[in-house]
């Protein structure tokens, strides 16, 4: 008997008491986490994904289960700008429990979540998977290079192989590293001060809820962001920012417990010139790097080395129990790989990412 797809169903205020189909979503994400990367300190616990899946009025998050009776063997979670020109999704995750693998239960997911999406207008799909740190010393006898940069993945790998069987296309490949932070706040500062004055930029941080005064200049960073990283062979798109948005993001980090630390660089003239977002996840000895970027027209002050450098000390200042800071670059984006290498960044996984041609 095949899977029944369909997409989780939210606990309420009168449900009774779990578990949930949330929380067999949330444990089945834990447990393909340390399967694939080896530690479940980045997945996000039921309270984090009941408001990421509550009503965003920018981007739509539609989480999917496929179930055999009443048991949750897997899911999917979907993801597209709102905006009514936008014409990809994005599938962030897909798994299937271990001991339902090879029954085309994660076919069917896909195939569903397709439909889904082009029923919303989104005809584009974007497809991730994560590879853990063994395919770094697993021999292979054939490799998959994406259309930029050096990383490679097994060809054999079982998420490639799936990705190439539905039609997919590598696009991107995007290095996963992390930092080791504990007890470094003093060489974080040293090396601050090495870099002397960053005339004529300041440097301002803050906790959860940026100045007014930046506010619609850090929307327009945001929006840069959505384009400039690079991309590789991914039609990423255009995401719309104004203030409202700003404002409506830091609620929802605080709603789903997290806390955020910014540093921003602010131009002569006011506005940001650049700016890095660090994400505190709520129970874990684990901080996400979120976006990072300095804009065209103030590149060449070492910005982005500043902007790190000053949310570590803001970490180190807000929360001196974090462990460790994961963070994304795209593997083709030598500078700001350079940048972290030099903090001492080391290799934690990679993240392919597929798109039909």
């Amino acid at each position: 008997m095949g899977a029944e797809v369909r997409e989780i169903r939210l606990p309420t205020a009168a449900d009774a008491a779990p578990p949930s189909e949330l929380d067999a979503y949330a444990a089945l994400i834990r447990g393909l986490d340390v399967e694939r990367l080896g530690t479940d300190e980045l997945a996000r616990p039921v309270a984090e994904l009941l408001r990421e899946f509550a009503d965003d009025p920018y981007r739509a998050h539609v989480p999917l289960g496929a179930f055999d009776g009443d048991v949750l063997i897997g899911i999917a979670e979907l993801e597209w700008e709102r905006d009514d020109d936008a014409r990809t999704a994005y599938l962030a995750m897909l798994g299937v429990a271990p001991d339902r693998r090879r029954q085309d239960v994660g076919s069917t997911l896909l195939a569903h979540a397709e439909r889904v999406a082009s029923d919303a207008g989104r005809p584009t799909l974007v497809l991730s998977a994560d590879h853990g740190a063994d395919h770094l010393v697993r021999p292979a006898e054939a490799l998959l290079r994406a259309p930029q940069g050096d990383a490679t993945i097994p060809a054999d790998d079982p998420a490639a192989r799936f990705a190439l069987s539905h039609g997919y296309a590598l696009g991107q490949l995007d290095r996963v590293s992390v930092l080791d932070v504990v007890g470094r706040a003093a060489e974080f500062g040293s090396r601050l001060a090495d870099l002397g004055a960053s005339d004529p930029y300041r440097v301002r941080t803050w906790v959860d809820r940026a100045p007014d005064d930046l506010l619609d200049s850090l929307a327009v960073a945001h929006e840069r962001m959505s384009v400039d990283a690079p991309s590789g062979a991914i039609a990423y798109e255009l995401e719309h920012w104004d203030a409202d948005r700003v404002r409506d993001e830091e609620r929802r980090a605080l709603a789903k417990g997290r806390t955020t630390l910014t540093a921003a660089a602010v131009a002569p003239d006011g506005t940001v010139a650049g700016f890095t977002v660090l994400s505190l996840l709520a129970g874990s000895p684990a901080v996400e790097q979120w976006d990072t970027i300095v804009l065209a027209d103030h590149r060449g002050h070492r910005l982005g080395m500043r902007l790190k450098l000053e949310n570590l000390l803001l970490l180190q200042g807000t929360d001196a129990s974090r462990e460790r800071v994961y963070t994304w670059n795209a593997d083709e984006n030598e500078h700001m790989l350079a940048i972290n290498l030099d903090l001492g960044f080391r290799p934690f996984a990679l993240e392919s990412v597929w798109q039909r041609p």
